[in-house]
């Protein structure tokens, strides 16, 4: 099984007069396209922008030039698919984005898929909403009738799609067990480690930014390497039956957000980028490789985890 080419990420960072010189979209490119690799590239994307309730970033999410611009600048950068921000019918917004980006994925030979963000409402309400959106993302966008279907991402020919829990107290033992009722049953992913309870309704789990055990510091300088090694390790020690999904982020910065909470975590010049993609190729090195790695985000500017347009110029690089 060849070695993820991650590692090849710190050859390619030149310093000068302990100042960091890196195009990031180049550097990920390179990384990516230098040799063959067990393991393909996904980026989270954000659908809202161009919506009143997100901050303007220049763009439309809902533009067709836009998402085409977008799809060819992340597979110049190696990423195969965008796993998208989704709420069923609950946001129509976000809904119509991830319409016109499956269309133009399809037309772009590119890849989609959804990550469903659980009700935050404790309204009892929560497994049959997540029923009623997964059967309507399956007749739209996955199933054998949906438009494009054709460029959904599949994982060993089943659909893949990754939750984001809230706090809605579905039940995923029942969700699992209607759309295991599908022709291919979806392959589902979750944050983290599910509770006992629902464990067998999973197929496998992702890390998401954070910053570990102790938690947030106040000079963003806790960017994830405790959480990231405990996820890893949890996931080989115990749950080798489980399939493991990667992550790296850029670093996080909510300051700014309406919902923000102060949370802040050092980009370090590309160092907190560079070392999380380094941390799961010292995980996987030897045996099977994970199917994917998730970059963590493609375009949320709202808590400075982007990748669209980031670049490190002339920035001061920790030891």
């Amino acid at each position: 099984m060849p070695k993820v080419v991650v590692v090849l990420l710190v050859g390619l960072v030149i310093i000068t007069d302990g100042c960091a010189r890196q195009d990031f979209p180049r550097l990920l490119q390179h990384d990516a396209v230098s040799a063959q690799s067990a393991t393909r590239l996904l980026a989270v994307y954000e659908p809202w922008f161009g919506s009143s309730d997100h901050r303007d970033v220049g763009y439309s999410s809902q533009d067709p030039a836009v998402l085409r611009h977008q799809i060819d600048e992340a597979r110049n950068m190696g990423i195969s698919a965008f796993v998208v921000d989704w709420y069923g019918d609950r946001r129509p917004f976000l809904d119509k984005s991830f319409a016109l980006l499956q269309q133009v994925a399809e037309e772009k030979k590119f890849q989609v898929a959804l990550m469903y963000d659980e009700t935050e409402d404790d309204n009892g309400q929560g497994t049959d909403e997540a029923i009623a959106a997964f059967d309507y993302a399956y007749s739209q966008y996955i199933g054998p009738d949906a438009p494009h279907r054709g460029s959904y991402l599949l994982h060993d020919g089943r659909p893949v799609i990754f939750i984001f829990p809230k706090r809605g107290h579905t039940d995923w033992n029942q969700v699992r067990a209607h759309v295991n009722a599908w022709p291919h049953p979806p392959v589902l992913f979750y944050k983290d480690d599910p509770t006992a309870e629902f464990r067998n309704a999973f197929d496998g789990a992702y890390p998401w930014i954070h910053p570990g055990p102790k938690g947030w510091s106040a000079d963003g300088s806790d960017w994830g390497r405790d959480y990231l090694e405990q996820f890893y390790r949890n996931m080989k020690d115990h749950y080798p039956d489980k399939v493991a999904i990667g992550a790296a982020w850029p670093g996080f910065d909510d300051r700014r957000a309406p919902w923000g909470l102060n949370r802040y975590m050092d980009a370090r010049c590309g160092q907190t980028f560079q070392e999380g993609m380094q941390l799961f190729h010292e995980a996987y090195e030897s045996g099977e490789q994970p199917p994917f790695l998730l970059i963590e985000t493609w375009n949320d500017y709202e808590e400075g985890t982007a990748v669209e347009r980031l670049n490190f110029t002339n920035c001061k690089r920790s030891a």
